[in-house]
C-alpha cells in the first residue's frame, strides 16, 4: 500500500504570540523539544510510509520549510506554495491532484504544528486506517478526550465499523458544560484535523459537494510551474477558489467518513496553555525555557532564552520574552491573545510579523539598533550563500567584517574583505555580497538614509529565484 503524507504548513499561529509570528509561525520554532514541529511531524510521517511527502506552504515560508525539510534528512519533498490561503480543502485538492499525476495513492493529511507523542500507537493508527481508506473509506482521526475541552470541535461516533467507527455528526466547539457532558457520555471524540483517504476518493468527493473548489484547484494546477524545488499553482487561478475547510467542504456532507478513534498524548498546541500541558514541568508544576529563577511561583510557563527573568509570587502565569516584545498574561486569558495581535495589527507594528531577527535563505539579519536615519543590523551569511544582486534608491550601507570572508561586489569591482575591514556602498549602486567560505560570515551593516524599509530593495539576480 502506497501512503503519501500530505503535511499543511500555511498556519499563522497567533495564539503563540510573541514568539510565533507571520513570517515566522509556530510550525517552524522548536516547542516542545529540539526538531521544531514541522520536522517533527515530517520524522512522524516518515515512520509510517518511505514515500516523500509533499509539504504545503505559502510563499513567504518557502526557504525556511525547505531548509527545515532539508535538515530532518527527508528525500525528496515537493513543496507547493499556495499563492493565498483558501483553507484546508483547496491544499489538499492541490496536493491531491499532483499525486494523481503519478499514482492513486493514500493520503495521510497531517498538520505541521501538532505534537503526538507516542510515534509507534500513531503508526499503527494510521495503518489501519489506511486499510480502510483503500477501500474506499474518508477516515478522519478522533482523539479519546482527557478533559472538557472547549478549545476543540467534536465528533460524534456513529455506528460500529470493526476498529471505526461511521461519523454521526462533526459539533463546534462547545461550552464548558456541554464540553463535559460529551466527556461523561463516552461519545465524543476531539477533532484533530488529520485524515486519510485515497486521492481520487478526495476528489471525487469534493466534485460532488464543492465542485467550484475542485475546478479552481485543477486550473491552477495545470497551469502550476516549477521553480527551483517549488510547485507554484497559477495565482490567477487559485483566487477565484472558494475558501473552505476539508470538513465542511466534504466530511460532514460525505457518506463514506469513518472515524478512527486515537488514545494517545496529542495536542494542537493552539494556545500557551496547551503548550504548558505537554511540556516538562518541575515539582511545582512550572515549564520554563531558558535563564529562569522562579520563587513561590506554581503552574507557570516562563520562556526567556536572551535574558535572566526572575518570577516572585505569582500562580498560573505565562511570561514570554523575546528580542522586540514581552508578553505576561494568566493562563486562563491566554486564548484572548488575538485580541493583542489584532491591536498591534491596527496599529501596523511590525511585532505581527517579523522578529528582530529575520531568516533569509542565505542566512538571517538581526536588527540590533535604529533611528530616524540609520539602522544597524548584524548579518550571518552561511557559506556558499549569496545575496541578491542589488541596489538602493534612498540609502547608502557600510558593511564591516566581524568574521569570516566577504566577496562583495561594487558596480563593476570586486574584492575580497576580511575580518575587521570595511566597505562602503553608496545610494544607487549595484552591489553583492557572498560568502565564498566554509565557515559563516558575520558582519556589522550600518544603513544610512532617508528611508530605510526592506522594499528598498531593487533585485537584478538571485540565486534564490527572488527577482
Amino acid at each position: 500500500m502506497k501512503i503519501i503524507p500530505v503535511i499543511m504548513a500555511g498556519g499563522s499561529g497567533t495564539r503563540l504570540w510573541p514568539l510565533s509570528r507571520g513570517m515566522y509561525p509556530k510550525q517552524f520554532l522548536p516547542l516542545v523539544g529540539e526538531d521544531t514541529m514541522l520536522q517533527q511531524t515530517c520524522k512522524r510521517a516518515a515512520a509510517v510510509s518511505t514515500e516523500a511527502p509533499i509539504i504545503i506552504c505559502n510563499e513567504e515560508h518557502r526557504f525556511i520549510a525547505s531548509e527545515q525539510i532539508r535538515l530532518s534528512g527527508i528525500q525528496g519533498a515537493k513543496l507547493i506554495l499556495e499563492p493565498e490561503g483558501k483553507n484546508t480543502a483547496p491544499a489538499v485538492a492541490i496536493a491531491a491532484l499532483q499525486v494523481l499525476l503519478e499514482d492513486d495513492a493514500v493520503l495521510l493529511v497531517l498538520s505541521a504544528d501538532h505534537y503526538i507523542k507516542d510515534t509507534e500507537a500513531f503508526v499503527d493508527t494510521v495503518l489501519k486506517a489506511a486499510s480502510a481508506a483503500e477501500q474506499g473509506g474518508m477516515i478522519t482521526f478522533g482523539i479519546a478526550p482527557t478533559a472538557p475541552e472547549t478549545g476543540y470541535g467534536y465528533i460524534l461516533k456513529g455506528k460500529s465499523d470493526g476498529e471505526l467507527n461511521l461519523v454521526d455528526s462533526f459539533v463546534e466547539k462547545p461550552n464548558a458544560e456541554t464540553a463535559q457532558q460529551y466527556l461523561d457520555s463516552g461519545q465524543y471524540l476531539w477533532n484533530s484535523g488529520m485524515f486519510v483517504f485515497k486521492a481520487s476518493a478526495y476528489l471525487n468527493e469534493l466534485k460532488t459537494y464543492q465542485p467550484e473548489i475542485l475546478l479552481a484547484c485543477e486550473k491552477a494546477m495545470v497551469l502550476a510551474v516549477s521553480d527551483m524545488d517549488f510547485i507554484r499553482p497559477d495565482k490567477e487561478a487559485f483566487s477565484v477558489c472558494p475558501d473552505d475547510s476539508i470538513d465542511y467542504a466534504v466530511m460532514e456532507k460525505t457518506s463514506l467518513a469513518k472515524v478512527i478513534s486515537f488514545a494517545a498524548d496529542w495536542s494542537d498546541v493552539g494556545s500557551w496553555s496547551s503548550l504548558w500541558d505537554v511540556t516538562a514541568k518541575d515539582t511545582a508544576g512550572n515549564s520554563v525555557v531558558g535563564d529562569v529563577i522562579l520563587v513561590d511561583t506554581n503552574s507557570s510557563y516562563v520562556h526567556s532564552n536572551e535574558k535572566l527573568t526572575a518570577v516572585l509570587g505569582l500562580d498560573d502565569i505565562v511570561i514570554v520574552d523575546t528580542k522586540d516584545a514581552l508578553l505576561v498574561a494568566n493562563k486562563n486569558k491566554v486564548q484572548d491573545i488575538k485580541k493583542i495581535v489584532n491591536q498591534l495589527k491596527a496599529e501596523k507594528r511590525s511585532q505581527t510579523s517579523h522578529h528582530r531577527e529575520v531568516y533569509r535563505p542565505w542566512g538571517v539579519y538581526d536588527s540590533i539598533d535604529n533611528g530616524e536615519r540609520y539602522q544597524v543590523k548584524r548579518i550571518t551569511v552561511k557559506p556558499g550563500a549569496k545575496l541578491s544582486v542589488q541596489m538602493h534608491h534612498h540609502r547608502a550601507e557600510h558593511w564591516i567584517v566581524v568574521s569570516g570572508t566577504a566577496k562583495v561586489r561594487i558596480g563593476d569591482q570586486e574584492q575580497l574583505v576580511s575580518e575587521n575591514q570595511s566597505v562602503y556602498i553608496p545610494i544607487g549602486e549595484t552591489h553583492s555580497l557572498e560568502n565564498p567560505g566554509r565557515i559563516p560570515l558575520e558582519l556589522i551593516e550600518v544603513q544610512s538614509g532617508s528611508y530605510l524599509g526592506e522594499d528598498d530593495i531593487v533585485r537584478f539576480e538571485d540565486k534564490y529565484g527572488r527577482v
